[in-house]
């Protein structure tokens, strides 16, 4: 059986950057396939039809729509439209724990969730994000995300829901995930030495905080000159999560315990650390 995965991508948050490469990443799995569908940088809603309109045309068995803040209307409507279509639902997007009644909605909801704190908003303020900018930023955040054990997470919960979907599993019988990835979350697993794990869990700790910075600097200060130090602080602490992330896989290379976790072709997940070794 091949399972057909629907990434619906409304506007961009680093996981979306990742999404689909992560459940086939050489791309020669052969019990799934997926499709993309995206509204571009925007959230208009005739973006977000568009996406819709052509996600119920292929027919997934279960669909990711990924997007930041979820609870926004776009994305909301998307999900919902999708549900009523019989389309399960994953939903995955940036921390908005803040906004406790939407928060607890979607907890009660039948969608699935996996909130990556740390994706953090970018410092949009056009005094100082340029595109080079925006693309620097967006790399370390990758780089966040993916050495601390985030994107990992995300693509194991997925895959356990492509094995329902496999084992002869449909529509609501499906058990979707229910993930809040906080720094312990992300780590567990991940490291074989505590330094490293210690500078894993900082990166993730302080990309989780740069929300908070850009917030501030986006919304909540009016004056340029306030507000591009602001951001650019933010930017910043993104850049050194991802000197401790680098410096956490330097110290697991240097033991030779780098932890791989590669897809067989029909979609099993194999292990190894050792480097010049067949993962099992």
């Amino acid at each position: 059986m091949v399972v057909k995965v629907g990434i619906a991508k409304l506007g961009n948050i680093a996981s979306g950057v990742m999404c689909e490469l992560l459940l086939d990443e050489r791309a020669d799995r052969e019990d799934m396939q997926t499709f993309m569908a995206t509204s571009g940088t925007k959230l208009q809603p005739e973006d977000i039809d568009r996406v819709v309109t052509n996600m119920k045309a292929w027919k997934p068995d279960f669909c990711v729509v990924v997007s930041p803040n979820g609870v926004l209307p776009g994305p909301t409507g998307a999900r919902e439209a999708l549900l009523a279509a019989g389309i399960p639902v994953v939903v995955i997007t940036d921390d908005i724990t803040t906004k406790k009644e939407q928060w607890e909605a979607l907890k009660a909801s039948k969608f699935g969730y996996i909130i990556m704190k740390a994706d953090s908003m970018i410092g949009a303020r056009r005094e100082f994000l340029d595109p080079i900018e925006m693309a620097d930023y967006n790399g370390n955040l990758v780089k966040v995300l993916a050495l601390t054990g985030a994107f990992r997470k995300m693509q194991v919960a997925l895959d356990k829901v492509i094995d329902q979907v496999k084992a002869g599993k449909s529509g609501a019988s499906l058990e979707l995930p229910k993930i809040v990835m906080s720094a312990e979350k992300a780590i567990e697993g991940e490291f074989s030495n505590p330094y490293a794990l210690a500078k894993a869990r900082a990166a993730y700790e302080i990309a989780a905080a740069v929300a908070g910075v850009n917030v501030k600097g986006c919304f909540m200060t009016k004056e340029y000159v306030d507000y591009v130090p602001i951001v650019t602080s933010a930017h910043e602490m993104m850049r050194v999560a991802a000197g401790l992330c680098d410096a956490a896989r330097e110290i697991e290379k240097g033991m030779d315990s780098v932890l791989r976790k590669p897809h067989k072709k029909d979609g099993m997940i194999v292990s190894k650390t050792k480097l010049i070794s067949k993962p099992e």
